[in-house]
């Protein structure tokens, strides 16, 4: 068995003998695509489509919310004050490149930044850059709509690979999704995993300059957060809310230039900074 199938299936045992057995009926949010033994990457888009009889477009118009007014809450302050290139950039997504700079801060990048090494690239997701110099000629990204036997979007899906490398670094589903009695709608990104998946809900904020935030930041099971779920072989998904904090800020500069900082944090502790420089096709 190679390092990183160990890995995973120690990762997996430990959610299937801690995690929480999800109802769907009652967190239906946590409901996404989960893979099977296969890696992941851009293959995964294809043989999810082949399953559930869906046909892949590789847009070149659409984003990756088809409203993303739906997911800010027009009561809050400011809501009105927002910058319109944020909605311009989710609802077109696929006509942006993107430029990455990473930042890590031990001591828990040590352990990220082993998974990575030893799992990430292998299974061709959540392969996140260890340096700077890795994405150094930008980032390449791609929208793929699924779309079912109506036409209608199934999945909306970004695939963000390294110019310099061509590796896959993310290949998530985004969608919004009504969390709870909540009056606004929640941003959902899910990340497919063999067997399982990592599920990221976030909560948008427009700040008082027009710029927004998104946030994983809740406290309780069901909230707003970093979800890691197994599916294990009687069928049953497990899934723990980790303490993994997200923090997206999307904001223009001085020079009228959309850039984006992703901060990471275990609990209260920062690990990993990003910096998108997002620039028109």
């Amino acid at each position: 068995m190679s390092a990183s199938k160990f890995i995973q299936s120690c990762i997996q045992g430990w959610l299937n003998l801690t995690g929480r057995k999800v109802d769907f009926t009652r967190y239906p949010v946590l409901k996404g695509p989960i893979a099977g033994d296969e890696e992941i990457g851009e293959e995964f888009y294809h043989k999810l489509a082949e399953r559930e009889n869906l046909k892949i477009k590789y847009t070149t118009e659409g984003g990756l919310l088809l409203n993303f007014h739906e997911v800010i809450d027009q009561i809050r302050p400011f809501s009105d004050k927002l910058d319109p290139e944020i909605p311009k950039f989710y609802e077109q997504t696929s006509h942006y490149n993107m430029e990455v700079w990473s930042k890590w801060s031990p001591p828990i990048s040590w352990i990220a930044k082993l998974l990575i090494r030893l799992v990430s690239v292998e299974m061709k997701q959540l392969n996140i850059p260890l340096d700077s110099l890795e994405t150094s000629y930008g980032m390449d990204s791609s929208v793929i709509h699924l779309l079912n036997g109506d036409g209608d979007i199934e999945y909306a899906c970004w695939l963000r690979k390294s110019i310099k490398s061509n590796k896959v670094v993310y290949a998530g589903f985004y969608s919004s999704f009504q969390l709870g009695d909540s009056p606004f709608k929640h941003v959902k990104v899910v990340f497919p995993l063999p067997k399982g998946n990592v599920t990221v809900i976030l909560k948008v904020e427009v700040l008082e300059d027009g710029s927004i935030q998104l946030m994983s930041l809740g406290k309780r099971f069901g909230q707003s957060g970093y979800y890691r779920l197994h599916k294990n072989r009687h069928g049953v998904v497990k899934a723990r809310m980790i303490p993994i904090k997200e923090t997206i800020h999307v904001f223009q500069d001085q020079y009228n230039v959309l850039r984006t900082d992703h901060y990471f944090r275990w609990r209260k502790m920062k690990f990993l900074q990003l910096h998108y420089k997002i620039i028109p096709k």
